[in-house]
């Protein structure tokens, strides 16, 4: 929240009523933008540069997978989208994040884009399957 509301009151109503972060004017540009970038942060852990999960190994940084020490060809959505399953260390990731994460702003969300992708990147990865698929809310691995 961004406003000339100065007193404590103020920040503690904003606040409250769901602001993540309250700057009252006059403030250093400097500020907001520091302030800025920890929200962002926040909202979007690093993601470490190697993944791991049983034996799949998913480099980040050279850009490799490989699955029992056999290396993968992954398109760069395919990529994407392992690589953001892996780093969500089990928890169930909607598709709609997979868009908003992998994909860019144009992508359509009413497409099967993601069901697609995902499709391919179970053929890949081969067997035993690792990629679940969690009825009405997403995918995990």
């Amino acid at each position: 929240m961004l406003t000339g509301a100065s007193e404590d009151e103020d920040l503690v109503d904003g606040l409250g009523l769901g602001a993540d972060d309250y700057l009252a004017k006059p403030f250093a540009f400097a500020v907001l933008v520091a302030r800025i970038g920890a929200l962002a942060r926040r909202a979007h852990p690093r993601i470490p540069p190697v993944l791991e999960h049983g034996d799949i190994v998913l480099d980040t940084a050279k850009r490799s997978a490989q699955r029992a020490g056999r290396p993968i060809a992954l398109r760069p959505k395919e990529f994407g989208v392992l690589e953001l399953l892996l780093a969500a260390q089990g928890r169930v990731v909607s598709a709609e994040e997979l868009l908003e994460r992998v994909w860019d702003e144009a992508a359509d969300p009413f497409t099967g884009t993601v069901k697609i992708t995902i499709s391919r990147l179970r053929a890949k990865l081969g067997e035993p399957p690792v990629i679940q698929t969690v009825a009405k809310a997403g995918y995990r691995i």
